[in-house]
């Protein structure tokens, strides 16, 4: 099953009550291949999230064309996966009970949900965790939970909206390094909004930037290392560089004459 996720040309506007149009996006074309882990980095208030919110079809577009597996996105889609800057973990459900909560709305079969379930948890660290209510788990514990909730219903794209922001420090590193693991063991395609550059450095294929508002792609730059990445990999010369370029495509985010880039 084909997963790429693209944006052509993709503007939005949008007013609230009786306020002035605002433009949030403008021409945004970028395009994330089957089984790539792409990041998404742009100052406060750029659009980040609101690409997020039309790849999962809960937002209409003004203009362009975005497609999925080469569908048209009109609504939400089985096949998405989403994971927010909170797990938003059902205090009432267990881990188990929670996780199977996709497979629940769309009718799936509870038994081969279940299993997939148990074999996510066992991927994530949480064997041993399934009978634990929300309130027993750590901050990384519960976003764990949501990773895997994401997953299982096998959705071919993941969409995440800096699902790490909240952690401290320490536990953001560590679950980086989970989520790594995790994309290596099943090779979703990943769409990873972030603010945090060594983040995007230690886990993207590619890192694209956004000017500021209205939200444009401004860059995109490869990563050339090679996986797994270590946390040491982040003082490496080639993630300095890397992390170089970002920032200084970050200062130029907020020149109003920043030109537009133009995807190949």
């Amino acid at each position: 099953m084909m997963s790429s996720v693209e944006f052509r040309d993709v503007n939005l506007t949008y007013s609230v009550n009786s306020h002035s149009p605002t433009e949030a996006l403008r021409k945004v074309s970028l395009k994330v291949k089957d089984g790539e882990f792409v990041a998404i980095i742009g100052p406060s208030g750029c659009g980040k999230s609101s690409l997020l919110k039309l790849a999962l079809g809960l937002q209409m577009r003004t203009a362009g064309a975005i497609r999925i597996g080469g569908q048209d996105v009109k609504r939400p889609r089985p096949d998405v996966g989403v994971v927010f800057q909170t797990p938003i973990l059902l205090p009432w459900r267990t881990v188990l009970e929670n996780v199977l909560l996709p497979a629940d709305v769309m009718s799936l079969s509870r038994v081969d949900a279940k299993r997939s379930a148990m074999e996510l948890l066992l991927l994530a660290g949480l064997k041993g965790c399934e009978e634990k209510y929300p309130y027993e788990l750590s901050g990384g514990m519960q976003q764990r939970v949501g990773i895997v909730r994401a997953l299982v219903h096998d959705p071919g794209v993941l969409l995440m909206d800096e699902p790490f922001a909240a952690l401290d420090a320490l536990t953001r590193e560590t679950m980086s390094l989970e989520l790594q693991r995790i994309w290596m063991a099943r090779r979703k395609t990943i769409l990873f909004v972030t603010h945090n550059i060594s983040e995007a450095v230690l886990l993207a294929d590619r890192v694209m930037v956004m000017s500021a508002r209205p939200g444009r792609i401004i860059a995109d730059l490869p990563n050339p290392a090679s996986r797994p990445r270590a946390i040491e990999f982040l003082s490496d010369g080639a993630a300095g560089e890397l992390s170089g370029k970002i920032r200084a495509h970050l200062n130029r985010a907020h020149e109003p004459q920043s030109p537009e880039f133009a995807p190949p």
